[in-house]
């Protein structure tokens, strides 16, 4: 009797152990604003109309869509993205377009976000925009810095959008200008134009801006080292970062060592100087004396007519840099092309034929598809 007890007890033991319990609610594994950015993907096009009343009203989330449209590569995607930038274009250039650059280290998520809040302050419409033709690679800089600017992300008045990341530096800056052009049709008064690192973007964030910032640090003397000359010679204004605390010294005597510099460069073409500056974006110091230089250098060139003949200068640029990107585009994504690469690649590494027959090949045959 003891043991039919027994074995009825441990049966029920099991039966309680293999028990399904009700099913409870599982958390959302997925970011709510990747999802809800991931379905406004998915959803269809919008009519040509709805996009430019919604930019020109300045609905971000409109711009946004419009943008997205502009980052595609799909061809319809790209028909309506031109056509949208048509219709805005009349609506354009009134922002002041600031570019942004530095070497690694120089504080300049930091920098943008304090002075991105003191123009904030003041009531102007603020677009961050950033270009970075490695972060499909690195997946950290432009979402890194968007980040770290966590207070300037949350003003209504500001609108922070990382650049497209695939494709070659001439794709990312082609994409970036029509970004602006959007921007400032939906009302941003000032367009940050950042750039990660110190290299051949500078020269693409050049060709569109109206300023051209550079940030160092202290220690300037070495850094010095790692910078092109060209990219001195581009900055119309440079400011030695992190003067604060400990570091004040080296910082004045970094912007000693960095003026001395640019006296040996020729004057610039807009006939004005390079303002070299300390600041510290941590402590605000000297923070709304380097936009007072931006603005004041934007007005000296409006007035003397160089801002105009430098923003022609531009577009005309813009025109070659989108007749390259088209061709490129075109050359790789032919199918006839797509197969002869496969094959050539390996005659070249076995040493069949050599690189530059090899592309002669591929773009004779290129030509003869166009002339069919």
């Amino acid at each position: 009797m003891e043991l039919n007890e027994h074995f009825e007890n441990q049966k029920h033991e099991w039966e309680s152990a293999l028990q399904v319990n009700a099913p409870t609610e599982q958390p959302i594994q997925v970011n709510p604003k990747a999802l809800e950015r991931m379905m406004a993907k998915r959803q269809k096009m919008l009519p040509l109309e709805d996009y430019v009343a919604g930019i020109l009203k300045g609905d971000i989330v409109i711009l946004s869509k419009a943008i997205t449209l502009v980052e595609s590569s799909l061809p319809e995607h790209q028909k309506m993205a031109q056509d949208i930038i048509s219709a805005c274009l009349p609506y354009s250039g009134n922002a002041i377009r600031l570019g942004i650059t530095g070497v690694p280290g120089a504080g300049k998520s930091t920098f943008i976000e304090a002075l991105g809040m003191e123009l904030s302050r003041k009531g102007h419409r603020l677009a961050v925009l950033a270009i970075d033709p490695s972060s499909q690679r690195s997946k950290g800089s432009i979402l890194g810095d968007k980040t770290r600017m966590e207070e300037l992300s949350q003003q209504r008045n500001v609108y922070i959008r990382p650049s497209a990341s695939a494709g070659t530096l001439g794709g990312v800056a082609r994409k970036t200008r029509e970004a602006i052009i959007l921007c400032e049709a939906a009302g941003f008064d000032t367009i940050f134009v950042e750039t990660v690192g110190v290299g051949q973007s500078e020269i693409a964030v050049y060709s569109m801006v109206d300023f051209f910032l550079l940030i160092l640090i202290g220690g300037a003397g070495d850094e010095l080292q790692g910078i092109k000359r060209g990219i001195m010679e581009m900055a119309d204004g440079i400011v030695v970062n992190k003067a604060d605390g400990d570091n004040v010294q080296r910082a004045n005597r970094a912007m000693a060592e960095v003026k001395n510099a640019v006296h040996l460069f020729p004057l610039a073409e807009s006939g004005q100087p390079v303002n070299v500056m300390t600041c510290s974006a941590l402590t605000h110091h000297n923070v709304p004396e380097v936009w007072q230089m931006v603005t004041e250098h934007v007005e000296n060139i409006r007035k003397s007519g160089y801002l105009a003949k430098k923003r022609a200068k531009q577009d005309v640029q813009t025109m070659f840099d989108s007749i390259e990107q088209t061709l490129r585009s075109d050359f790789y994504e032919n199918s006839l092309i797509k197969d002869m690469i496969t094959l050539t690649e390996n005659d070249v590494r076995e040493k069949r034929v050599s690189a530059y027959i090899a592309a002669q090949n591929l773009l004779e045959a290129y030509f003869n598809v166009l002339k069919k």
